[in-house]
Order: C-alpha cells, then structure tokens, then sequence
C-alpha cells in the first residue's frame, strides 16, 4: 500500500495543473482499489456548494453540473461531519440523494472521506461499488491518506485561482489572496511584475586560467554594484530624509566585508571562475541566515542574496530588468522576491505599493515600505505572478490582502478607505515631537528596536526616545572569526553617539541553536531549547567579556548604555552573567579607564522566570520582556511553522496573565519593567500595557506613532478597567474583539484595519 501511495503522490506532484492532479487521482485510486468508481467533490468558497470536479465511473457530463448543498446527500453529510462514512449499501441510508446525470443509483457500496485542510473542510473523496460492499479498514486508512494528501494541494490551488478557473473559466480574472502586513496603509495601482533575476544558485563551476585578471574582473564588478547602491540613495531623493536612505549602508558594509568578498578572491585564486566563487560564499552566507531562529536576522539572507545578484549581473553584463520598465503612475510592484535594492530604483512617485511572494515584516524591503509609507504585502506564497501583471490591484497592508481586478463594489470600498487613510496619515505627523502621554499624564518613553546602524537614521526620525533592544549579533555574523574588542566598540560607540543622551540598551550576544555563526556551528536536534542566549557566553566566557568590555570603553563619556541579558531561565544565570561584568568593568578601572557601570538588566522570555520574578527584580536594575518569544514557549508555537503559525497570538489570555504577572512583581520591587517585543507595537496590546503599568515600550520605529496616538487617547484608568474586563476572557477572540471596540470608540480603528 505504501508504494501505491508514494507512486500516487508523485504523479500529483508531477502534474501540471489542479485539474491534471485531480484527473490522475480518481483514475489512479479506481484501478489500484478496483473499485467501480472513484469521486472528488470539492467546496465552491462563495456558495459553500459541493461541486462534483472529478470522477472515473460517473458520467462525465455530470462533472462540474452536479452540485449538492453542505447539508445535502451523502457527501454533503461527510462534509458537515468532518469524518468519513462507510456503507455496504448507500441507497438505504435517509440522506441518500440521487442525481439522474450521474447514473449512481447503480452503486451500492460507499466510502465518503473529507479532504480537509487547517480545520476547513475542503471537499469530499468518494469511492463506490456496484455491489453491496463495506470497505475494510486498510482500504479507509488508505484513502484516509491520500485525502490528507491532496488536502495541501487544493488549499494552494484555492488561493492561486486553480480551481476557480476549474469552476468557472470567466471568473479566472479576480483574485483575493492573503500574505502577511509588511507596511500598513491601502493601495489601489496597475501591477508591474519584475522577473528575469539573475539565479545566483544556477551557477555552474568554471576553470579559469588568468586568476589575476578574473580577480579584478570581480572587484571592477564589486565597484559597479556600490555605485548602483549609491544611484538607489540618490534615486529616493526627498522621498525620504536624507538619513532615513542609511538603510543602504548595510549594502555597502557587506560589499565591503571580508568576509563576504575574501573567500570568493579566494575561490577564484583556486582556480574558479568569479560567479563560481561568488556562488560558492553566497549560499554559504545565505545558508546561516536562513537557519536562525530570530526573524530579523533570518531576512538578512535576502539581503545577502540581492547583492549577490547584483555582482552576477554585472559580471555577466547583463542589465537588470527593473531598468527597462516602463512605472505607471501608480505602479504595484509585484514579484516573487521584491528586495529593498529594487523598490528604490523605482520614481517614488510612481510607487503606490508592494506584493511579494517571499519576504515577512522584518525584511529590508518591508523596512523601508514603512519609512516610505508605501502599503506593503509580503509573504503570498500562491500569487500567480506570471498572469497579474498590468491588471489592476488592490493592497491592504493592514489585512495583508491583495485583491486582482477586484469587482466595483470592493473598489468603490477601497477608494474611501484610500481618502480616509490620506486624513489618518495627515493626523499622525503631528505627532512626532510630542510626549507618549496619557490623558490622565502618565508617561510611557518609546523606545526603538534596531539591529543594523541603517536603522538608526529611521528610528531617530521616528520620534524613538532611544533604544530599547539593540541587536549585538549582526557585527558577528559578517566575519569569518568573532570580532575584536576594538571593532566592536567602535560600532557599539557609533549607535551610543547617535542616540546620546537618550539610553541604549544593548543585548548582549544573542546566538546558538538554529542561530549558529558560521565560525562556531551548532547542530542541535531542538534548537528552541537548546544551546543559545546567554547559555553560550556563560559557557564561554571569553567572548562575552571581549563584547562587555567592548561595550563599556565605547560608553565612556556618554553613559547612556544599559545592558541587557538575554534567555536568562534561572536566578543563577543572571547571578554568573552579572558578576563577569562586575569583573569587566573593575579590569578596565585597573587599565586606568574612567567608566561607568551601566544598568544591567534581565529580558523575560523563558516561562520559568515569570514563577521567580519578585527574586529577579530584585537583583536586576531593569527587566525587557521579550514578548515573542514568550508567546513561542509559553503556547509551544513555533511562528514561522506555516502548520500552527495561526495559533501564536500575544493576546491570548495566558500570555496576558503571565505579562501582567511580571509586570506586578517588577512593581513590587520598584524594578522598571518594559516590553521590547511585537507586542509593543501592536495598538491593542499597548492599551493594555498601558493599563497593566508598563514603564516603557521599544518597538519598530514605524509603529511609535501609532501607539503613541493610542496612549495620548486613553487615561490610565480606563485602561486599567479594560485590562480587569479582558483578563475574564477565556479565547483571544474575544480579547480582540473587546479591544477592537474600544479602540473603535476612541476613534483609533484606523490603527488596526483599513479607513480612518
């Protein structure tokens, strides 16, 4: 059975089309089960109809023709039930129904099994028999599979429009597909869809004989690609301000790396041609990106792969395919993977908004979408990207929708929500020199979570009040050994001055598990729980006193750093890290250097710290919770695992429960507690930590207006009465639900969906 099985999915996997996959299936299954006929029904997503698409052994007319409502005949009542029926005799059963197009009063013998995908139930499969006949188990089982086989598969076609042009062909033009919100805002533009990339993982060996020509044919290459990076700055003009396009330093720092140019000199001083090389460092580098667990570092591999493509390009003198377009006024840019570099060789104001296949909240491109203002939707794995272009497209950054050729009604619709976004945008602006304060005079600072010296610039511009989370990992992932205590404070230094006089927090280093660098590999079953955070620099302390000592020479003179200890899961942690910065800083007093003792805080984001809180308050001078991943461990919910993605939510009630646990025991140690994760940038949390007593927020800097217009709008007090009302929710539908209204009531609904 298990080869049948294989053999079947392969030729599904192999097909061309939805229609093909379905057509291979009921043949394949009706000859391999000897069964006298072999049925797919699937559900119409407007009507809730279960439409006969498939069958060997019923009359082919009726494909397409016969259609059942959810309640109706046999099939209907697999669909209602969610589980599979076996009959010896199906015409006695009382929900029989019969379809004279089909001929089926003929079978007797019946097995409906529902195809079923993240909890919707997708269609029927359906075999039948001639005879009296009930199925044994190993045939259920069987069919049970293959079901759950197909389930993936018309779940794509669904959101790709497979099985509308299946339904009915003239349908085929409009599309609503989801992704996620890469940039708020509403979108309304013609599609142009940049392809023709140059394939950096396509590129095949070469012996050259000159080594020495083909090195400067590389860096001639290298040349080229920063005066391209330069031209893109130059391109944005005052769509941005002129620091806010320091985005693209991060291009130039890794042109410049040794670590990214050494090896591929290297390799072609081996005797590989230079994109060979290139190749070679490339998926190296994009490899190490990819496997870490912290988003925002994980996006930096298409950073590292649009770089590379550009180098090929100009080693293969081909001219990028963005140059020879031609951008409608208002252009939807649309590709499979739309990279930052792309985006600003665009007129800015040509562009209205961004559609990519690949990508999520945390890349460059959704980065600078935001510091734009384009809307942007990223990560619509089935957007049908050969057959959108020139069409007309609706983007909801909000929702992370787009709709293609919406009908007038969703049109008309959206152009009211366009002019009321324009009002909201207009209102926001205001608000950026202006205190984060409550109606009742509260104050909460808003911090920024930066990583890259890029974000400086946008995070300054923002209104930020500082840095609550500065990423230490990025200086080490670019080199090919840890980086000394002189380079890094010198870049640690460059983010303290920017900032002066307002803090800085820095996490210390911040690796392991799925993390690794690529000097210092780590291959763990389970890398969530494994070796990471502040488990490996306790391990070894010599790194994490070179980066402390780094840390503490690049505050001389400004003292607004504060340190900040991440993963810490037990008091002995904590303990142990603190008193090698105790020993850091009283080497640097015995060197003859004058410098401060920052704050050293904890960040709470292993659930067993939440049950000694009051005791770590008490030693730490500050506490971060780190909300993601408190959320990831405390609902075993992996975020970026497509399968149960859907149930990380930082609203649901244990997640609350535990945040409001830890910000009560902070206060009853007088030990200032802040949220340094997604949560703070999400306006309905906020209300609530604003209620719960938080003493600061750091976030995306494009999210500090909006939650800043969220505090200015609420006293303290109703906030308080909204968290005591949430907290008896038992679902975090229903938490939404109430903090949407409220929200609503204040007239800040434009915060969490499309209009104003």
């Amino acid at each position: 059975m298990l080869d049948i099985l294989r053999s079947i999915v392969q030729a599904v996997n192999d097909a061309r089309n939805l229609e093909q996959a379905l057509s291979i299936i009921v043949s394949r299954v009706k000859g391999e089960l000897k069964v006298d006929v072999c049925s797919i029904y699937l559900r119409n997503q407007e009507t809730s109809d279960l439409v006969l698409m498939a069958s060997d052994g019923l009359d082919p007319g009726s494909i397409g023709a016969v259609r059942l409502a959810n309640n109706q005949g046999l099939v209907g009542l697999v669909a209602q039930r969610a589980e599979h029926l076996n009959l010896d005799n199906a015409i006695e059963h009382p929900s029989f129904r019969y379809f004279a197009e089909t001929g089926e009063e003929r079978y007797h013998g019946f097995l409906g099994v529902p195809i079923i995908h993240h909890r919707q139930v997708l269609g029927v499969l359906v075999l039948q028999q001639r005879r009296r006949h009930r199925y044994n188990e190993d045939i259920v089982t069987f069919v049970v599979t293959i079901a759950a086989q197909l389930a993936g598969a018309i779940a794509h076609a669904e959101l790709s429009g497979d099985i509308d042009a299946l339904a009915s062909p003239e349908t085929l033009d409009v599309l609503a597909l989801k992704g996620v919100p890469g940039a708020p805002g509403v979108a309304i533009g013609q599609a142009v869809v940049l392809q023709g990339q140059a394939d950096i993982e396509k590129v095949p060996d070469r012996k050259v004989e000159d080594p020495a020509a083909e090195k400067r044919r590389f860096l001639q290459a290298v040349k080229a690609v920063k005066l391209e990076v330069r031209a893109m700055v130059e391109n944005m003009g005052d769509a941005l301000p002129t620091a806010d396009s320091a985005l693209f330093d991060a291009y130039l720092m890794m042109l410049e790396s040794q670590s990214l140019i050494q090896p591929i000199l290297d390799g072609i001083a081996a005797g590989n041609w230079a994109p060979g090389a290139l190749r070679d460092t490339a998926t190296a580098h994009i490899r190490v990106f990819r496997e870490m667990e912290d988003p925002y570092l994980r996006e930096r591999a298409e950073d590292v792969r649009d770089l590379s493509r550009r180098l090929l390009q100009q080693l293969e003198q081909k001219p990028e395919q963005g140059k020879r377009t031609r951008y409608p006024r208002h252009t939807i840019l649309i590709g499979e993977e739309i990279t930052a570099s792309m985006l600003a060789e665009i007129p800015p104001k040509s562009l209205a908004g961004v559609v990519s296949m690949r990508g999520s909240t945390t890349s460059h491109t959704a980065i600078l979408a935001r510091a734009l203002g384009i809307p942007a939707v990223m990560g619509v794995a089935d957007l049908p990207v050969s057959r959108v272009g020139g069409r007309e497209v609706i983007v909801d950054g909000y929702a992370g929708r787009i709709y293609i050729n919406a009908p007038a009604t969703i049109k008309r619709e959206y152009r009211r929500l366009l002019k009321e976004e324009q009002e909201l945008i207009e209102g926001l602006q205001g608000l950026r020199d202006l205190p984060a304060e409550s109606e009742d005079g509260f104050r909460i600072p808003l911090y920024a979570n930066t990583g890259l010296l890029s974000d400086i610039a946008p995070s300054l511009h923002s209104g930020a009040e500082g840095v609550g989370l500065y990423r230490t990992e990025f200086p080490f992932m670019i080199r090919e050994r840890f980086p000394g205590e002189n380079s890094q404070s010198e870049l640690y230094r460059q983010v303290l001055q920017a900032f002066h006089p307002h803090p800085v927090t820095m996490r210390t280093l911040d690796v392991g598990g799925d993390k690794a660098l690529p000097y210092f590999p780590i291959v763990e079953d389970n890398p969530f729980l494994g070796w990471r955070g502040i488990r490996i620099t306790l391990d070894h302390p010599e790194i994490f006193l070179t980066q402390i000592r780094a840390m503490l020479r690049a505050n001389a003179e400004l003292g607004n750093l504060q340190l900040l200890l991440p993963m810490i899961a037990t008091l002995d942690e904590f303990a142990d890290a603190r008193a090698l910065i105790l020993r850091a800083h009283a080497e640097l007093l015995e060197e003859g250097l004058e410098l401060p003792l920052p704050p050293i805080g904890a960040m709470v984001e292993v659930p067993s710290i939440i049950y000694q809180i009051d005791q770590l308050a008490a030693r730490a001078d500050f506490l971060s919770i780190g909300s993601n991943d408190l959320t990831q461990y405390l609902l075993a919910v992996d975020r970026n695992n497509p399968r149960v993605a859907a149930l990380y939510d930082s609203l649901h009630p244990s997640v609350l429960l535990a945040v409001k646990a830890v910000i009560d025991g902070a206060k009853r140690q007088k030990t200032p507690v802040s949220i340094c994760g997604e949560m703070a940038g999400d306006p309905m949390a906020a209300l609530l930590l604003l209620g719960m007593g938080v003493d600061s927020l750091s976030m995306a800097s494009s999210s500090i207006a909006r939650i800043k217009w969220v505090i200015r709008s609420f006293s303290r007090r109703r906030a308080r009465a909204l968290v005591k009302k949430v907290l008896q929710a038992d679902n975090p539908q229903l938490i939404r639900h109430e903090l949407g209204r409220a929200l609503e009531r204040a007239g800040l609904g434009g915060l969490v969906r499309a209009g104003k």
